[in-house]
Formats: C-alpha cells, structure tokens, sequence
C-alpha cells in the first residue's frame, strides 16, 4: 500500500506557460497530468505535472498569469520547492544539465545532513532538489531520451516557508495534521524548524525558516501561490474544516473540484494552504501531443459549456 503524503501538490506563477511546459516538462522531466483553467479565474492556465500515475505527493502545478508585476523577495511566504531524485550522483546529472541549459543555479551544498542543489525556473520560482532520504519501490518517474530513470525526478520532498512567526505555523501543522518536529537547523542568522510525519510518502518535511528582519514579500510572478495539504478522504477533510473554523482562519470551505474536494485557508502568517483529498475522481490524461497547443484542454463538466469562450480568451 503506498504511503499518504503530507504534501498535496504546490502551485506556482508564470507568465509564459509554453515556457513553463518547455521547462517542466521537456527541462526537468515531469510528466504532464492535465492542461486546464484556473476554476476560479477561468482565463487563466492551469497546469498539472506529476510522476507518470500522477499521484497526490508529486503534483506541481503551475498558473499562468500574463500582466502583473514580478514578486518582490520578503519574508511570510512558501518561499521553495524541493523535489526528491534518486541519490547524490543524480544531483551532479542536474548541476551539468541547470548550466548547459543557463539556468540560475546555486551548485551542489551541505544542507539537512544532506546535499541540496537550489535553481530557479526563468520567473524567479525558487526551487530544489535532494537525494531521497529512504530506499522506495512504489515510484514511478517519467524516463525521457535525455533523462534516465536513475536521475529522474520523483516527486515533492519538501516545501521551505519563510515566515515571521515560526512557531505560529509550526504549533498549527502539529495540532491539525499531527505534524512532528523534527529537528532545528542553524544557517547563519536563521533558525529553521523541521516537521515531518512518519511513514509519509518520500519521508516528506516541512521547514520553516524564521525571518523577523525582512519585509513581507509582495507576490507576483514568480511566487509560490499555495501549497496544498494531503488528507485522505472528505470525512477527514470536513474534520481539517471544523479545526479551521475553530481557530477563526479565513477559509473557502469545503468545494467540489472535480478532481478532488479542498478547502483554502490562511494561517497565522497569511499563507494560503490548500488542503486537498487523495481521494479523488481525477483520470490521468492520455497525451500524445508534444508540442503545448497541440494538447487538448480539459474543462471540469461544469465549464464545458463555456468552452468555446474559454478558448478564445485563452488562445487570444
């Protein structure tokens, strides 16, 4: 049986999602789950890229948002992704493939008894990647003619916040998803608190890094929008609800997304979490298309009337 993960899936902005499919998909190697619209701003690109079953654990997703200002770097924001590969010899595979592709990297370093390899994609959107931290079988990465299986991303590892009020969230993921820490990393002037679950999937953490001296980020393009909490089922996430709502935290409450049922909420540092359930009706797309206008749009049943509308804003 395959673990729960405590990440969900995380969603990030751009501004060119061709660019985005080139750099995910073709750059990175993730697997494309699903070309869609932003259900609460039907304009707007969304889209999924996992592992190739396109599980809960493994999903980044990306809006596009054309017009905006870029993000300004502060403090109270999901500030990284880190995804997990499969040892220290396919962080060098990633180290040469980042430069001969020009992308912003920081070279390989010592982090968390570990190694980690932090770039950037072209808007600015800080990611990672890491050795996983235990030997999987259920993993079930895209193998592409330049990205062999041994170096392959597997799915998230981890989510960095930045935040003013470290113990704030700490206290809340502990309370409401039974979160533990782990432990306390010191680099330089910030203290980073470490949470994790035993038996997740990829060991998954959490860490947060606690910033009082910078300004508050102002988002844009380029940040990290939400991350998106794992439950595993409506029951359970109707029981995240009734924690949500008896701590006063603005929420969306439970919605129907086709794929799956959520909530939205903003914690004590005003991140946006998503709390997303692995149960889900979603079906993997079958896409044989590689060029991004080639592949087909999906629309949830609710949207499909207005798929003409749709398209012509989206293609506009």
């Amino acid at each position: 049986m395959l673990n729960h993960s405590i990440i969900h899936h995380v969603s990030v902005i751009n501004r060119d999602i061709q660019q985005s499919f080139r750099f995910y998909n073709e750059l990175l190697g993730l697997d494309l789950m699903l070309k869609t619209v932003n259900q609460d701003d039907i304009e707007m690109y969304h889209v999924f890229f996992g592992d190739i079953k396109g599980r809960p654990g493994t999903e980044f997703t990306v809006f596009q948002m054309r017009d905006g200002a870029n993000k300004k770097f502060g403090t109270n924001t999901i500030e990284r992704t880190v995804f997990a590969v499969p040892s220290i010899e396919a962080l060098y595979f990633w180290e040469k493939r980042l430069n001969e592709n020009g992308i912003f990297n920081c070279e390989i370093e010592d982090y968390n008894d570990s190694k980690i390899l932090r770039f950037e994609d072209f808007d600015g959107v800080q990611l990672g990647m890491v050795p996983i931290r235990e030997t999987v079988n259920d993993t079930f990465p895209r193998e592409t003619a330049e990205i062999s299986l041994e170096n392959a991303v597997l799915g998230i590892d981890s989510i960095h916040l930045r935040v003013r009020y470290a113990l704030a969230t700490a206290k809340n993921l502990q309370e409401m998803f039974g979160l533990t820490i782990t432990k306390q990393i010191q680099q330089g002037d910030w203290s980073t608190t470490v949470l994790s679950k035993e038996n997740s999937l990829f060991l998954q953490e959490v860490h947060i890094i606690e910033d009082k001296k910078n300004p508050l980020e102002i988002q844009g393009i380029g940040s990290t929008h939400h991350v998106a909490l794992s439950v595993a089922d409506l029951p359970e996430l109707e029981e995240i609800e009734k924690k949500v709502v008896e701590r006063n935290f603005k929420n969306s409450g439970v919605k129907y997304r086709e794929f799956f049922n959520s909530l939205y909420f903003r914690e004590p540092n005003q991140l946006l979490f998503e709390v997303a359930t692995e149960e889900t009706s979603f079906t993997k797309q079958t896409i044989e298309a590689t060029a991004f206008e080639s592949i087909p749009l999906y629309l949830p049943t609710f949207l499909e009337q207005k798929r003409e509308s749709i398209e012509s804003r989206l293609y506009s």
